[in-house]
């Protein structure tokens, strides 16, 4: 078997502008699930034994190791620890079976976590979701720089992470930086 490496979207270096800091986070394994008909109440089972409870509309269940957050009806993106749940979409698909699609995603996102005093600011300029309203577990489907992506609200106030498609990581990227720059 081979021993191969991944490499990250962008392998950028963490970077703070004034007071907001925009990292790379190539440490999270991703895999979606989306309940075939008749399977929704297994799938319901299984999240809550992997999650503690079934994300609802809008959002994100933020639990250790693994993590997740609601996509559509009947469709979650579960995410964990790479350097543990590299294998995230076998160990799910394993668990549900017949009864939900699994479709590995790490390699399909970037994901950048933005931190700081003024990321409501810079947010605000980036796209059009209430980020002063959002609390620890909300995400909302939005626009950036013309890419479809994810804001996640993360646990403390100033901690936001943006799942967004990782062939177009430079231009999100850009779209970041400009925007911290903005509010620097």
């Amino acid at each position: 078997m081979h021993d191969l490496t991944p490499t990250p979207a962008l392998g950028a270096a963490t970077q703070t502008i004034g007071t907001v800091t925009v990292a790379e986070n190539t440490g999270v394994a991703l895999a979606s699930v989306a309940a075939r008909t008749g399977g929704e109440n297994t799938c319901t089972k299984v999240l809550k034994a992997v999650l503690g409870a079934v994300p609802d509309v809008g959002r994100t269940v933020l639990h250790d190791p693994e993590a997740g957050f609601w996509m559509g009806p009947d469709q979650w993106m579960i995410g964990a620890p790479m350097d543990t749940h590299e294998d995230i979409a076998d160990q799910l698909k394993a668990k549900l079976g017949d009864a939900a699609s699994v479709t590995e995603q790490s390699g399909a996102w970037v994901a950048f976590d933005v931190t700081g005093e003024r990321m409501p600011d810079m947010c605000e300029i980036l796209c059009n979701i209430p980020i002063r309203k959002m609390v620890a577990g909300d995400v909302r489907r939005t626009m950036i720089h013309q890419l479809g992506c994810f804001v996640i609200r993360r646990a403390a106030y100033d901690h936001i992470r943006i799942l967004g498609p990782r062939a177009s990581a430079k231009s999100l990227h850009h779209a970041l930086i400009t925007a911290a720059t903005s509010v620097a």
